[in-house]
């Protein structure tokens, strides 16, 4: 097997990698060692910087270095206070008192207050903001009433007794709500400059104001945007780095190309390509991601209303022929949640807590599509599959059209898009079949199963089963950790193996080029993405 320095589960915490060989970069670094400047690469700009807002990818590379949420969890599992200093539970867990930092401010100087907590969740409870988060709220009293406009936003169960107390009152005890606590819906928003999440307010560097490590100094869209360090962070005496520049860019082989030139720092998720590219040097980075890449068919579109057809779509994917196309940086997955999500109870990864959903099986996928009305593809029509225009998803669906039309006889009309506009239409319910990846926001399976209730923000397909949606809320207030793995395992097999409400295919392992001499880089242990709040430049 070939030497690569790769990053597991068991070993998340910090990157710290030796001087580089590599030629033509030694200038870029020698100069960045001098200004304590990083540059990153990210996909192409999608969403806003709104927690509130449209969340996407240029938030989620925002956010982990600008903003602080109440506590997290670090690599090891420990809680790690953050915007909070402390906090008190009742005894059924339904009421939670967060004790907020008093030399915690945004970067202008002003305070940051419970009030910039709740600015945040009331405007996110506003289905106009479009915040696919919204649902997370749902376990505080009247969340999901204000929502669905049956109540109104005064209502929410959290209360701010003073500027520094924040005590949020849930319906039902809430096992996973700490983990909860590092979503954009929970993260606070300055109530001076946060009015709505289509003001523009959040891409200006003049009202963009973080209480992280680091603030918006400049955004060029489509370009990039620079961050610099908060000198009136609370804990700015271990932040290193004075400047971190993310530059957007359209393809991950433009990143690579990039890295390869100087012009970067990092390039996260690069191609698998690199793995031979880079063999035996020390900038080669392969961590273990915490997602899963999937397809959604569209209930409402015939006859993908039928779970036959969903079924026989996928049993006649080839999962292991898919990834040997695609790369040794994905791994295939009949499972919806992540396969590298470990389970809390004993640290073993969750889904092998369970049988498989279902197994792939050609014979009996043409058997269920001529039993749902279409022998040998007769009569099938023509579904459209939309996906990003990314390489990866390129190959992938590529690969779908040929198996489906090897296995089942039919045709699927392939329709590239940008980023964007992929993004756009899955969440408008636009769509036949459609492109879906989703990494792990917090380290429970929840995280995936809420993905499919009946009232998930996330829920783009139409799926509405009361048997589903029985197992999880039932899951979220077992304190049993075995029980309640029981019962996601069995929710799971309901969505996945029974139904069939999603197309899974596989896991991803990130392919990363950091910079040799760059050191302090995390790994969150939540997603799996790379952290650099804390990163620094070797002397």
């Amino acid at each position: 097997m070939k030497r690569r320095n790769r990053i597991t589960a068991a070993f998340m915490a910090f990157i710290l990698l030796a001087s580089s060989g590599l030629t033509g970069c030694g200038n870029a670094e020698q100069e960045n060692v001098k200004k304590k400047e990083l540059v990153i690469a990210t996909n192409s700009e999608t969403g806003g910087l709104d927690p509130a807002g449209m969340i996407a990818l240029t938030y989620l590379a925002y956010s982990v270095t600008a903003l602080d949420e109440l506590v997290t969890y670090d690599a090891e599992g420990n809680l790690e206070y953050r915007a909070a200093e402390s906090y008190d539970v009742n005894k059924d867990s339904t009421e939670w008192t967060f004790h907020l930092r008093k030399d915690a401010v945004w970067s202008d100087g002003t305070p940051v207050t419970s009030a910039d907590f709740v600015n945040t969740m009331i405007r996110s409870l506003d289905p106009k903001s479009g915040n696919g988060y919204a649902n997370y709220l749902f376990p505080i009293e009247n969340a999901e009433a204000i929502y669905n406009g049956e109540a109104q936003a005064d209502s929410l169960g959290v209360e701010t007794p003073d500027d520094y107390t924040l005590i949020f009152h849930l319906s039902e005890p809430c096992v996973y709500f700490l983990d909860l606590l590092r979503l954009p819906v929970y993260t606070p928003s300055c109530v001076s400059y946060a009015d709505s999440a289509d003001s523009g307010w959040d891409k200006n560097p003049e009202t963009s104001v973080a209480n992280g490590p680091f603030y918006l100094a400049e955004y060029e869209p489509e370009q990039y945007f620079v961050l610099k360090k908060n000198e009136k962070y609370w804990n700015a005496d271990v932040v290193n780095l004075e400047q971190i520049t993310y530059r957007f860019f359209d393809s991950t082989e433009a990143m690579a190309n990039a890295y390869e030139s100087g012009e970067l720092d990092v390039a996260p998720g690069v191609p698998s390509a690199v793995l031979d590219l880079y063999e035996g040097k020390e900038d080669l980075v392969v961590t273990n991601s915490i997602a899963t890449r999937y397809i959604y068919p569209n209930l409402a579109v015939e006859p993908l209303d039928d779970v036959r057809v969903r079924k026989a779509l996928n049993l006649a994917v080839d999962r292991e022929e898919l990834c040997r196309i695609l790369g040794e940086d994905t791994e295939p997955t009949v499972n919806f949640i992540a396969k590298y999500m470990t389970d809390k109870t004993d640290g073993s990864y969750f889904i092998d807590g369970a049988e498989k959903p279902f197994e792939e099986d050609v014979e009996e996928a043409q058997r269920l599509l001529a039993e749902a009305g279409y022998p040998n593809g007769e009569g099938f029509p023509a579904l459209v599959y939309k996906y990003p225009s990314l390489e990866q998803d390129s190959d992938t669906a590529q690969v779908l059209k040929e198996q489906w039309k090897r296995n089942l006889n039919i045709d699927v009309e392939l329709q590239a898009q940008e980023l964007q506009v992929n993004y756009t239409d899955r969440r408008a319910g636009d769509f036949e079949l459609c492109r879906m990846n989703w990494t792990a926001d917090f380290a429970d399976p929840y995280t995936y199963l809420s993905m499919l209730l009946s009232n998930g923000t996330y829920n783009c397909s139409g799926i509405r089963d009361s048997e589903y949606d029985a197992l999880v809320t039932q899951s979220d207030s077992e304190t049993d950790p075995e029980k309640r793995a029981e019962l996601m395992h069995q929710a799971e097999q309901l969505a996945v193996g029974e139904q069939f409400y999603i197309i899974p295919l596989y896991s991803i392992k990130n392919c990363n080029l950091i910079r040799p001499g760059l050191t302090g880089i995390t790994q969150n242990p939540a997603t799996g993405a790379l952290e650099y709040r804390y990163a620094q430049w070797e002397q």
